[in-house]
């Protein structure tokens, strides 16, 4: 009988104390950010209320867009059906009112990121406020700020096997996106590399 009683108490004990792991639901819900571009190009919404992001949307806002090259919007057709070959990602990099929008353009072939666009929401429109598009070009967002990286190709290098790799971290400030860091890759010939990073003031 005492040990029923004490294997009772244990039971008990284990369900109430202790600091082990627990599900709260799925984590960073802010990752995904705001809403997908709408047809008139409105703010966003807030990331609690917001659905994943619309490429198709993504892909007209980049094609209405003045600053974007004629080559790029050329360039910026469905792969399959309606699939439009964009990255999309939301998130606060500028303090706006609504969350900003990173898009990469891909190629359909191989997916390689062909041009980058930031979307900051001012007076109800998006407008383009950072713009790369020398390829092969990614962006993305990390801790609030814009990292893009660069891969550089020497003139007999393959496309699988850039000579080197430039991540260059930008930061909002004072209206304008203002380098922070860059850190650039020289890869070797057995595929080895030496990395060296430089602060901006």
């Amino acid at each position: 009988m005492a040990v029923v009683v004490a294997l009772a108490l244990f039971v008990t004990a284990c369900g109430t104390g202790g600091t082990g792991a627990r599900d709260e639901g799925p984590a960073h819900a802010d990752a995904m950010g705001g809403s997908a571009v709408s047809s008139s190009l409105a703010p966003a919404a807030s990331p609690s209320a917001s659905p994943a992001p619309d490429p198709t949307e993504a892909a007209r806002l980049v094609k209405a867009d003045p600053k974007v090259s004629s080559e790029v919007k050329r360039a910026l057709k469905p792969c399959v059906s309606d699939d439009y070959p964009v990255d999309v990602t939301y998130g606060d990099l500028t303090g706006g009112p609504a969350d900003d929008i990173v898009v990469n353009v891909l190629s359909c072939g191989d997916l390689v990121s062909v041009a980058s666009y930031v979307y900051r929401e001012q007076d109800g429109a998006y407008h383009n406020v950072f713009k790369a598009e020398e390829p092969p070009v990614y962006a993305e967002i990390d801790r609030g700020y814009l990292v893009v990286t660069e891969q550089v190709y020497a003139k007999d290098d393959a496309l699988s096997n850039p000579s080197s790799e430039n991540v260059i971290s930008y930061k909002w400030i004072s209206g304008r996106f203002v380098q922070k860091y860059d850190q650039r890759t020289e890869y070797g010939d057995l595929g080895g590399g030496a990395e060296s990073a430089t602060p901006d003031s």
